[in-house]
């Protein structure tokens, strides 16, 4: 990669880092799921000026309730019941372990030997984490995150038959289905008055913190990550993603005084290794086994 598109990966890694800090900070006050609502329906703002995607709607649909609804329905609650923000952007990198399990069952794909050493890894890295968490660290804030991480994971599915639609414009366009179903379930949950309290009460927290999670990590996010994606293999640009959650935690630790235990830090990079591995692994063994059946090609094997 150029210098030049290093740097804007990893300016994409450090603005989706600090984004679960930057949601932590606007929650006190907010119902998490109202919250959430209300990331989307600013988003939906862009929908005019941004191509819808040339999909089926219901595939549109599938993707925004899963991807978008689930997974940040879900995070936002795990944050506002005390989950660590750092600690919520590792577990949430868990999506490629759910993501390889919905596709073996949904779509029939059996992992690859590779992928099951990873997926072995990771979830000895999840085990590592968990059992070293002190009480203060709520189980329903783990259990939470990790729904969140599965959301994305039975989203990274559903956008299977997306293929070829930029991820602006499924995050865009998707958009219009996360709102209401989000509203309605705060509605449920928190009541009427909570939400009337929030939405007239709302500080500048929760403002600034929704401008930051619309502006920067959705819509500059997603657009340079595509850009890139267009110019490079997705085996290059996906591996930055890893960095992700190392950003989290030091964000999280440096912002908010969070500490981070040695077992946080075992696990975490056990977890980070056995995704590694998931993701670039059939790659990586693909481009071995083609190498080794090219003549005179050093590293035959």
């Amino acid at each position: 990669m150029r210098t030049k598109d290093i740097c804007l990966a990893l300016m994409v890694v450090v603005i989706w880092g600090v984004n679960f800090v930057v949601i932590h900070v606007g929650l006190p006050g907010v119902p998490p799921l109202l919250f959430a609502a209300l990331r989307f329906a600013v988003i939906c703002l862009v929908v005019p000026f941004v191509p819808r995607p040339q999909v089926k709607w219901r595939d549109l649909a599938a993707v925004g309730l899963l991807m978008s609804a689930g997974q940040f329905g879900f995070l936002y609650s795990a944050l506002a019941v005390g989950l660590a923000s750092g600690l919520a952007s590792l577990l949430l990198q868990a999506q490629a372990l759910f993501t390889v399990a919905v596709a073996a069952v949904v779509l029939r794909e059996r992992p690859r030997p590779v992928q099951l050493i990873g997926l072995a890894v990771a979830v000895g890295g999840l085990v590592v984490v968990g059992a070293g968490q002190s009480g203060a660290t709520p189980a329903v804030g783990i259990a939470l995150c990790l729904a969140a991480a599965a959301c994305w994971g039975a989203g990274n599915v559903a956008a299977r038959r997306c293929s070829g639609a930029s991820g602006l414009g499924l995050t865009v366009w998707g958009s219009i289905f996360v709102p209401l179903p989000l509203l309605a379930l705060s509605v449920l949950i928190d009541g009427p008055a909570a939400i009337g309290q929030a939405l007239t009460h709302i500080g500048w927290p929760a403002v600034l913190s929704t401008v930051y999670t619309v502006v920067l990590a959705s819509l500059v996010g997603y657009t340079v990550w595509n850009g890139l994606l267009g110019r490079y293999p997705a085996g290059i640009v996906a591996p930055f993603t890893l960095l992700v959650p190392v950003v989290g935690l030091l964000a999280g630790s440096l912002l908010l005084d969070e500490q981070i235990r040695l077992t946080t830090l075992v696990g975490g990079a056990l977890l980070l290794v056995g995704v590694a591995v998931v993701v670039v692994g059939p790659r990586l063994v693909a481009r071995r086994a083609a190498t080794g059946r090219v003549p005179g090609v050093l590293g035959r094997t």
